[in-house]
């Protein structure tokens, strides 16, 4: 099955007793039993809900995985991917990583001792020289978030199993349409599923693929014990939302290539970064392992200053947290999405004050580089 047929057939299609073409929203908290135990299989909705499991085993499917989980939110799904690990566990992780996610790992699962060093993972060679005995998974972000690095996915996790690592990777910026980090060896796939998958910046949810029965159980004993579900509601908009991500995907990247054309040959511009540019670091890597590079786009205009400036006159990209819409938006990483990261190490980073990021949305690429010319004057 092709991607845009699974997107729309793959997990359970419909309703059988009604024929109803879309999953119903069962808005339920508990199920009736015919007997102690016997049930038709829920008996409470943080445990399973017909909504939720609907699109779990969508995202199951298109991750190429064995089990699917939906959570309330991008971090609660990391979180309780990280609660599989117990106390004195070691982790590396990107260095270039989501803002949310430095501060969970940093402020937050540190209390329980979850010990993490922030590596540059796009070298493969930097890994192994931090691997200690007590480390037990690879965190990768790729693309990341916000200077879009690249990090090779089956080489990471080659280097992770043979020093019997779990490998985990936040797959938020390609979604399963671009990239499929399973089929390249990792265990865990992490979406902010409140991105590109819900797509219309109306939902906000997490979501995780696992690649064994095991880790299933265990991913599953975390999310029912700790109860951090998303509601039947917010379960339906997503799969309604997957339904045109390929049509979403295709657009924004045609409007990408447009963007990030113009704004190489802008003067006013220093630095573009894109995987799409054969000169961006590990551009063949991300060439082999995706099938698109997405509409994520960071540029770098000198100073806050401008950057201010810049965002003061755009019409069309709106100034918003969060990214993968269909609408276009922008942001300053160091002060918005990042701003909970210390400011040195941001400059170690190079997320400058000066750094513009924006997600490309689907409207005409005209609009939106006539929208940019006339910011960056």
């Amino acid at each position: 099955m092709k991607k845009k047929t699974q997107l729309i057939h793959g997990g359970i299609f419909g309703d059988e007793k009604t024929g109803a073409v879309s999953v119903p929203i069962f808005q339920v908290s508990t199920y009736k039993q015919y007997g102690p135990g016997n049930h038709t299989g829920y008996e409470y909705s943080r445990t399973g809900n017909p909504t939720r499991h609907a699109l779990e085993e969508m995202i199951k499917e298109l991750e190429s995985g064995e089990r699917g989980f939906a959570f309330a939110s991008g971090m609660a799904a990391m979180t309780a991917v990280l609660m599989l690990f117990k106390s004195g566990d070691h982790v590396l992780m990107t260095d270039d990583v989501y803002g949310g996610s430095f501060r969970l790992i940093t402020k937050v699962m540190n209390r329980f001792d979850i010990q993490v060093t922030f590596v540059d993972t796009s070298n493969l060679a930097n890994i192994e020289k931090e691997i200690k005995d007590n480390t037990k998974a690879l965190f990768i972000e790729t693309p990341t978030n916000p200077l879009l690095k690249i990090t090779d996915i089956e080489g990471a996790a080659k280097i992770a199993k043979a020093n019997n690592l779990l490998t985990v990777v936040d797959n938020t910026f390609s979604t399963p349409y671009w990239q499929n980090p399973i089929t390249l060896g990792a265990d865990i796939v992490v979406h902010s599923a409140t991105k590109y998958i819900g797509g219309h910046s109306d939902v906000v949810a997490g979501l995780v693929v696992v690649n064994d029965e095991k880790l299933g159980e265990d991913l599953h004993f975390v999310q029912n014990s700790t109860g951090g579900v998303l509601g039947p509601q917010d379960s339906w908009l997503l799969m309604r939302g997957i339904k045109t991500l390929g049509l979403r995907m295709e657009e924004t990247e045609k409007n990408t290539h447009a963007i990030v054309d113009f704004l190489q040959e802008h003067k006013n511009v220093t630095n573009v970064f894109y995987p799409g540019i054969e000169s961006h670091a590990n551009h063949e890597i991300a060439k082999k392992q995706a099938r698109g590079f997405g509409g994520m786009v960071s540029f770098d205009v000198g100073s806050a200053e401008k950057a201010a400036d810049v965002l003061s006159k755009v019409q069309y990209f709106t100034l918003a947290e969060s990214l993968g819409a269909v609408e276009s938006l922008i942001s300053i990483p160091a002060l918005m999405t990042h701003a909970s990261i210390p400011a040195e190490r941001r400059a170690e980073l190079g997320i400058t004050d000066g750094l513009i990021r924006i997600s490309v949305g689907i409207e005409d690429s005209e609009d939106l580089i006539e929208d940019l010319k006339n910011a960056l004057k």
